[in-house]
């Protein structure tokens, strides 16, 4: 990653942070976007020189415009563009509003694609330069209390496919990389409580990161964080059936974790 400029959105979270350690730890430049500034700029002084902050909101037309001007100035252009920015809501379908289906949507699904396709051209003038998207595990099984999160991981991970296919006669490679519980401000009480009642493996940011990095100098196209997760994944694509029996002999714990 030496000398490498790497543009990374969701900075300021659990995740977005321990990637950005990791990143610089390995010698790369970093462009740190998020909508936190004070956490962004703590997690600047704690990473050293070199690296730029970008207080903006991938969501909205003003924020990719901001990462947009900063990058056709930037002498050294971007050599990979890491989509880790995302939302997530452990709740009841039928109890979700109209604007929680839709932020989901938007943070999670429409805005990755909307940046993506904004970076594309900074992307293509560098001799190799990649876009890894940050999935989930739920981008391969749909659970549930995550009918919407799953929705907009499903997509992402759709993304990655088609994107990487349209791709494949250019230098830019496209990658998918889908971390499994973790333990992040992302994840709420009830959130917690469901992964202690199924007695889920939850993740530190710091051991994410360091598959992560695994991951990108491994050259795979994709990568799923976690056993027996990986397994699930496979089955689930293969055999859904077998999936949905096990999930159902948990779905009445399942929905004594969700928020009332």
């Amino acid at each position: 990653m030496k000398g490498k400029t790497i543009l990374l959105t969701g900075a300021s979270g659990g995740i977005g942070a321990a990637l950005a350690y990791e990143l610089a730890q390995a010698g790369a430049q970093l462009i740190l976007v998020g909508r936190n500034k004070q956490k962004l700029t703590e997690l600047t002084h704690a990473l050293g020189e070199g690296h730029v902050i970008l207080d903006c909101d991938i969501a909205t037309v003003d924020g990719r415009e901001v990462i947009s001007n900063y990058c056709r100035e930037l002498q050294t252009g971007v050599d990979i563009l890491v989509n880790n920015a995302g939302i997530g809501a452990f709740v009841s379908f039928e109890k979700m509003s109209e604007e929680q289906i839709a932020s989901l949507i938007s943070v999670n699904l429409t805005s990755t694609i909307l940046l993506t396709q904004v970076m594309l051209p900074f992307l293509r003038k560098k001799p190799t330069s990649q876009i890894i998207n940050i999935g989930s595990a739920f981008g391969s099984i749909g659970f549930p209390g995550f009918a919407v999160y799953s929705a907009s991981k499903f997509g992402l991970r759709g993304f990655t496919e088609a994107l990487s296919r349209e791709l494949s006669d250019s230098h830019i490679d496209v990658r998918y990389f889908a971390p499994r519980a973790t333990k992040t401000a992302l994840n709420d009480q009830y959130v917690d409580a469901l992964n202690d009642a199924l007695d889920t493996h939850v993740d530190a940011p710091s051991q994410v990161a360091k598959e992560f990095l695994g991951f990108l100098k491994s050259g795979k196209k994709r990568y799923f964080v976690g056993w027996p997760e990986k397994l699930f994944a496979r089955i689930n694509g293969i055999f859904p059936a077998l999936v949905d029996q096990s999930i159902h002999k948990q779905l009445a714990t399942i929905k004594r974790c969700l928020a009332k």
